[in-house]
């Protein structure tokens, strides 16, 4: 009996402490190991050094390379805060402010288990001159109607005469909504009650589409945000094959997105298959002005084939640059087109009752690349 009972013993304890192997990585069934990147190493090369230019030939163009034992991939930190990922350790970055700048650069290595080993280096990087070019824009200089060769007035809502969110307004390709005058757009919210689609809604508003659409570049938007609770003005993005393959599958860029039942927060935002509409990672980029209502500031994204950078007066905020890039978390790979409008209502917030109605302003909108 005894001997009986210490074979069982045995065959347990050989179950109990069964090794497992994942991605080369053994471990145990109670816990996982820690796996800790160790030997961390990092090469720079800023393009065009030599004895007459020791910061580099003025393109701003820098390659990096990291090396670490037991590490899957690397994250790359800038000055502004952002990380940009690389899986095998290359990285080229190019630098944008005009002069001689010193740069403190941090690449971490990451294990399978996500722990983490960083070290620093700091780097001068001369800039000549950042070479992209402006190859659309409106300054809204004219007066009157918009420019019939730059936007289309949005008006035919796409849920049974509604639009979605539960949203309160209907959009018009009237003068009364959107105008252009003293060197600014104006899309004016109002209440009122308006007949269309054979709905009634008690709101106007507009909803205005580039005509001109682009892949990759910088777009730069000044405007002055609608002041009320119930206002939920945008600058957006959205893919120009939405009519071929749906949202979110298109991708949408939020550039700048405020509601004004939270009036200093301003949001910027990515829409992908992979996280949208409802998913807790969307709202991203936060940040906190104090007079959006009363002041132009500058929203902007910077796209390229690697990330979307969202920038406020030039400040950055947000950086979308996920490691693995495919069509359910990178939709960025084809034409976009820009989309400006002030909504009211939606299903999680009302409209003031004492609304009465209230504009958001553009000064210009450009693209760059």
């Amino acid at each position: 009996m005894k001997l009986t009972i210490y074979f069982l013993l045995v065959i347990i304890m050989a179950c109990g402490g069964q090794n497992n192997e994942e991605d080369g990585f053994v471990y145990t069934n109670g816990e996982r190991e820690k796996v800790v990147p160790t030997e961390l190493n990092l090469s720079v090369e800023v393009l065009g050094v030599d004895s007459n230019n020791p910061s580099g030939n003025g393109t701003g163009v820098v390659q990096f390379s990291a090396v670490a034992k037991n590490s899957v991939k690397y994250g790359y930190r800038f000055n502004d805060g952002s990380e940009e990922v690389s899986t095998d350790g290359n990285f080229t970055y190019t630098f944008r402010e005009e002069g001689i700048h010193d740069y403190k650069i941090t690449v971490l290595a990451y294990s399978i288990t996500g722990e983490s080993l960083a070290i620093s280096e700091t780097i001068s990087v001369f800039v000549a001159e950042y070479e992209a070019k402006l190859v659309w824009s409106d300054e809204f200089e004219g007066e009157g109607t918009l420019s019939a060769q730059n936007w289309k007035l949005e008006t035919i809502a796409p849920d049974n005469g509604s639009w979605y969110n539960g949203e309160l307004q209907h959009y018009t390709n009237r003068q009364d909504n959107a105008y252009v005058s003293d060197g600014t757009l104006k899309i004016v919210a109002k209440k009122e009650q308006y007949t269309a689609q054979g709905t009634t809604k008690q709101y106007t508003s507009a909803r205005l589409n580039s005509l001109f659409s682009f892949t990759y570049g910088r777009v730069e938007v000044r405007a002055k945000l609608p002041f009320g609770q119930g206002t939920w003005p945008a600058i957006w993005m959205l893919g120009s094959n939405i009519e071929t393959v749906g949202w979110p599958a298109c991708g949408e860029i939020d550039i700048m997105e405020h509601w004004g039942h939270e009036p200093e927060k301003i949001s910027s935002a990515t829409h992908t298959p992979s996280c949208h509409g409802g998913c807790t990672d969307v709202t991203v980029g936060t940040t906190i002005i104090a007079d959006y209502n009363t002041e132009f500031h500058v929203y902007a994204v910077e796209w390229n084939r690697d990330s979307l950078r969202f920038f406020i007066d030039d400040e950055f905020v947000y950086a979308y640059n996920p490691t693995l890039k495919d069509k359910d978390t990178w939709p960025y790979t084809a034409d976009q087109f820009i989309i400006l409008n002030v909504a009211m209502g939606g299903s999680w917030f009302s409209v003031d009752p004492n609304f009465v109605s209230s504009t958001m302003e553009v000064d210009y909108v450009r693209v760059y690349q």
